[in-house]
């Protein structure tokens, strides 16, 4: 990966950019695992083992997630982006221009309906699985 190394002397640094540093080194590490796991598991020819390094891909993912989220009880700018582009319906290049416009584009300006895939019973949109066999 590109960034794993600092490009200013650690002794300028402050912790809480060191810190910061660790947990976006970290991502990109979980990020690639999870790339790594994906390809390994679609050129996979055994089904057992084919379960096995998906599952590894989803813990890969879990780990981004909670990096991320780290990141973003950190760092305001990223706080700010993730309210909003993500859990949007929209297309995702249009999310900028909303917000500038003055429309938001952030999750929080969307009806519940469009962040839950037109839902409005939280549900996951399964259905109900009664009588069926």
């Amino acid at each position: 990966m590109g960034s794993e190394n600092l490009h200013e002397p650690w002794d300028v640094l402050s912790d809480d950019t060191k810190n910061i540093h660790r947990a976006i080194v970290s991502l990109m590490e979980e990020l690639e695992a999870v790339d790594w796991y994906g390809q390994r598991a679609e050129a996979c020819t055994d089904e057992e083992l084919r379960a096995v390094l998906v599952h590894n891909k989803n813990e890969e993912i879990e780990h981004a997630m909670m990096n991320l989220e780290w990141i973003r009880r950190k760092v305001p700018e990223f706080a700010q982006n993730i309210d909003t582009y993500l859990n949007t319906s929209g297309p995702i290049t249009e999310v900028e221009k909303a917000t500038k416009a003055g429309g938001g584009g952030g999750a929080e300006d969307e009806a519940p309906a469009a962040k839950s895939g037109g839902r409005h019973d939280g549900s996951l949109g399964i259905g109900s699985l009664k009588g069926s066999v």
